[in-house]
């Protein structure tokens, strides 16, 4: 199995809450990082994302910065609805 393996930084100017994590995370720069996998049987190249996760920053008291994966249409919403708070 082929991998690949992708990372940017997304910017939320206020607080944001994703579905797939707890509590409130405070605005700044997040960075994102996908994984797909190349599908093999066809004549063409394609790839499928497996996983998509966002590092969150150490919490007061915490150690180290955590990794959690989250559904990217959860991400696009959350970054529109940033856009859009204006």
């Amino acid at each position: 199995m082929i991998m690949r393996t992708s990372s940017k930084t997304v910017t939320f100017t206020r607080p944001f809450l994703l579905s797939d994590i707890e509590g409130t995370q405070p605005a700044g720069n997040y960075t994102v990082e996908t994984g797909e996998e190349l599908l093999q049987a066809l004549s063409f190249e394609a790839w499928r994302r497996v996983w998509t996760t966002i590092r969150l920053p150490a919490r007061p008291g915490g150690s180290a910065v955590e990794v959690v994966t989250i559904d990217p249409s959860a991400l696009v919403v959350a970054l529109a609805q940033d856009a859009g708070a204006g």
